[in-house]
């Protein structure tokens, strides 16, 4: 009975405890009387709302509790977590909503690119690829903590895009579709912040000062009851100094912590910590030294700092979001070609064979080619290149590119993810996300670093105490302060990072984090000669017959086996064909790498490529030729029964190839030049490009086996080329780079895309790679040399933590400013 008559007493003793409290989900007070509670890790947690308590009990039931232990900050209110956008989450199942974000990977597979809004912290990223790596259906989830973007596929027999989101919102997040400007705008809340950081700390500092300045100068003749003003009013301008601008060392530091590991931000939090608790005690009790000043001195010149930093590093990658800005948000489609009369619509709404009018000024929204009209074309933010391109009838236009001379009626050939605009971004994100070895290096010796200052710190603080009490804590934090581990951990990456942004300017895309130390290292260069060299755009010139069928006939059976390939010789090929002449029907087609392909006209098997491989077909030897012009590409054709005809082909030597070759010989990198054209054709292009080092007739796997052999003498092997044959060779490579008018798979193999058709641009690059190197090793020099002789100075009791502050925020800021003198061209 006596327990029966307590319990409303403890129910009141909860009410009263639960009054007061905050919410353990989002940080809110709780309401009184509320009832909401959840159990998390065996204890009764309470909620504000029943919002709160849904979202709680979704993680709980999805056993990420552990969200709760490693998260540092607090996530946004469960009542702001599903905007008005997403309240008929069923739109983005709708096929034609979904073009601009969505990208089919297979047949039932689908990707979205997602921003995530509501992520403050790591603990935010893991438990959202936690919870949706759960969902029934998902296969992948990547969440990029910077960019705050995520990519995630799914099996849509499985799920949908709307249960995804739901998922999402379900603890207290919002998912959007990608956009360039909603990216923007968390950049600009991310400055905003950090700016108001800054001020808060500036003016703290100010103020501080006013009052710190009359007590030095009074030299000790200030009477007690007015130094004891000085520092309560000094006290209590450092407190939203420490509480809010020094806040987010606190919290890094204290996850660090929790993570058992020591990160960059644990020895500041010590020393800001230390430095203002001491100072705290001798204004309480009235005693001892304050340092007030130069704790308010050190966070904002840290944060200043790092502010800059963080322009800098904003600055250099924007590149990206300036190529997802490229396209337009409407399109003028014409509805009654050749008539001009059309409608705006949306570009997300264009589909192959649509046609479009752009105006003078006006991006061009898809990849298309012109149908109508004369004028040139503006191709910097994609190749570099600064002069417009002359367009006329027939010629390719590229989706984000400007037009600028004449209106132009375009035909639409690709849309959405299938445009050369969108490849290239799915490539630099590529880029983005992995992460050098000498960056991992250097993080990993910052981390070595933090453990090995914190020792000394406390050694020398320990020394001190016996030495000079007074001079103990101050030597301690300016030992703390005055290390640089975050220009140990910069003095890399943001090199590396504004180079990108250089080379994407002069019209090289870097796609892998490696490229640029490995070409800044290359001494052996390989090219392949068609589409590399030369354009790549092969003139059909002569044609031996050599069997019963004429010259046109001829042409029409090399032109229906190659009616679906991409390569130079079958687009020559194509080409030559007349206006109007149907190509036969060819059964059993096979490609054959490197060699040529095989099918089945008329009921006989009939081959083209090389003449080898076209003799194992009837095992004839080839007959002497009419036209034995050695420059020219030769293609044969024959069927079981013999030869049937011999084409050549002629292809125009890129401007500036000979003048590349001759400038890396001049910095001691060997040139060799491989092709599966014959050795005769190979040589005479060899000798005009000036190549000592040629070889023809070389098959893929030769060509493979050569740069092993290259390797094994330790050579370091950068590759050239643009086709198909060429993808296994650019991957043994240690850096290749793929032309940007090659195929796809070359372009997704190379590590460095030739956006420009300027061979030139990749001596550039070359010497732009050699500065970031000697950047990289300047940062790297400076940060060693650093610490090398600020520590023992500090240990010593010769810098103060004021001076340590302003120091630490130098060298990280000069770091940056190193860096960002690759921005400009060398002589400027």
């Amino acid at each position: 009975m006596a327990r029966s008559m307590n319990l409303p007493a403890v129910e009141v003793e909860i009410r009263r405890a639960t009054e007061d409290a905050a919410c353990h989900h989002c940080g809110l007070p709780v309401p009184r009387g509320s009832h909401h509670r959840v159990r998390i890790d065996g204890a009764e947690r309470a909620m504000c709302c029943a919002g709160c308590e849904a979202v709680s009990k979704a993680i709980v039931a999805n056993g990420l509790t552990d969200y709760y232990r490693h998260r540092d900050s607090l996530p946004e209110s469960p009542r702001e977590a599903v905007p008005a956008a997403l309240e008929d989450l069923g739109l983005f199942d709708h096929p034609d909503f979904q073009k601009s974000f969505v990208t089919p990977t297979s047949e039932h597979e689908r990707e979205a690119a997602l921003i995530l809004d509501g992520i403050t912290c790591a603990a935010c990223v893991w438990l959202n690829e936690s919870h949706l790596a759960k969902q029934p259906g998902v296969t992948a989830v990547e969440i990029n903590y910077v960019t705050r973007r995520a990519r995630v596929r799914w099996d849509s027999r499985v799920t949908r895009m709307s249960a995804l989101l739901e998922a999402i919102a379900a603890i207290g997040y919002r998912a959007h579709p990608y956009d360039a400007s909603k990216s923007e705008q968390l950049s600009q809340r991310e400055r905003r912040q950090a700016l108001w950081r800054v001020f808060v700390a500036g003016f703290g500092m100010m103020q501080v000062m006013m009052y710190a300045v009359p007590v030095y100068l009074a030299n000790g003749d200030m009477t007690t009851d007015i130094e004891q003003l000085m520092r309560w009013a000094s006290m209590l301008l450092t407190l939203p100094v420490v509480l809010y601008s020094a806040a987010p060392f606190f919290t890094r530091a204290w996850r660090d912590l929790r993570l058992k590991r020591v990160g960059m931000d644990v020895p500041v939090a010590l020393g800001v910590g230390s430095a203002f608790g001491a100072s705290c005690w001798a204004t309480l009790v009235g005693g001892g030294e304050v340092y007030f000043d130069s704790v308010t001195m050190f966070v904002f010149f840290l944060l200043g700092g790092r502010y800059l930093e963080m322009i800098a590093r904003q600055r250099a990658v924007r590149g990206v979001e300036q190529l997802a800005r490229a396209l337009p948000a409407f399109a003028l489609r014409l509805t009654a070609y050749p008539a001009l009369d059309g409608e705006r619509v949306p570009v997300g709404d264009l589909a192959v064979g649509d046609r479009v009018l752009v105006k003078p000024g006006e991006a061009i929204p898809a990849d298309a080619v012109v149908l109508d009209g004369e004028s040139e074309t503006d191709e910097s933010l994609l190749t570099g290149e600064a002069r417009p391109v002359p367009k006329r009838i027939g010629d390719k236009v590229t989706g984000g590119t400007t037009n600028t001379a004449s209106p132009l009626v375009l035909g639409v050939e690709q849309v959405g993810a299938a445009t050369r605009l969108a490849a290239i971004q799915r490539l630099i994100e590529r880029a983005n996300a992995e992460r050098p070895r000498i960056v991992e290096t250097a993080d990993r010796v910052a981390t070595i670093f933090v453990a090995v200052l914190l020792v000394l710190a406390v050694i020398t603080g320990l020394y001190w105490w016996h030495a000079d009490a007074s001079r103990a804590l101050w030597i301690f934090v300016a030992v703390l302060v005055v290390s640089c581990p975050c220009a140990l951990s910069l003095a890399t990456p943001a090199a590396l990072t504004v180079a990108t942004g250089a080379m994407s300017r002069r019209g090289l895309l870097i796609t892998r984090g490696h490229a640029i130390e490995t070409l800044a290292r290359a001494d052996h260069f390989v090219f392949d000669k068609t589409g590399t060299l030369t354009f790549g755009k092969l003139q059909l010139g002569n044609i031996d017959v050599l069997g019963e069928v004429d010259a046109a006939d001829a042409l029409l059976l090399a032109a229906a086996l190659e009616q679906g390939s991409e390569h130079a010789v079958a687009q020559g090929l194509r080409a030559a064909v007349p206006g109007g002449r149907a190509l036969p029907k060819v059964e059993s087609l096979l490609a054959t790498t490197g060699q040529g392909v095989q099918g089945r006209i008329a009921g006989r098997v009939v081959r083209l490529g090389r003449a080898e491989f076209v003799r194992a077909l009837h095992q004839a030897d080839l007959p002497s030729l009419t036209h034995a012009d050695g420059s020219a590409t030769r293609v044969a054709l024959g069927d079981e029964r013999g030869w049937i005809a011999v084409f050549h082909l002629t292809d125009e030597v890129r401007p500036h190839a000979a003048e590349l070759v001759r400038d890396l010989e001049a910095a001691g990198v060997r040139v060799s030049l491989l092709s599966g054209d014959s050795p005769q054709t190979v040589a005479l292009y060899a000798e005009r490009l000036g190549i000592d080092d040629a070889h023809g007739g070389m098959s893929p796997q030769f060509k493979h086996a050569f740069i092993q052999g290259l390797q094994e003498r330790g050579r370091v092997v950068a590759m050239v080329g643009d086709g198909v044959n060429d993808a296994p060779v650019l991957a043994q490579a240690q850096v290749s780079i793929a032309m940007g008018g090659g195929t796809e798979l070359a372009r997704n193999q190379g590590d460095i895309v030739l956006l420009s058709e300027r061979l030139e641009t990749l001596a550039d690059g070359r010497r732009l790679a050699q500065r970031t190197g000697r950047i990289i090793r300047q940062n790297l020099w400076w940060s060693f040399g650093y610490n090398l002789v600020a520590i023992p100075l500090a240990m010593s009791g010769a810098i103060t933590p004021w001076m340590a502050g302003i120091g630490m925020s130098a060298s990280s800021l000069l770091v940056v400013l190193n860096a960002l003198r690759l921005q400009r061209r060398p002589g400027r």
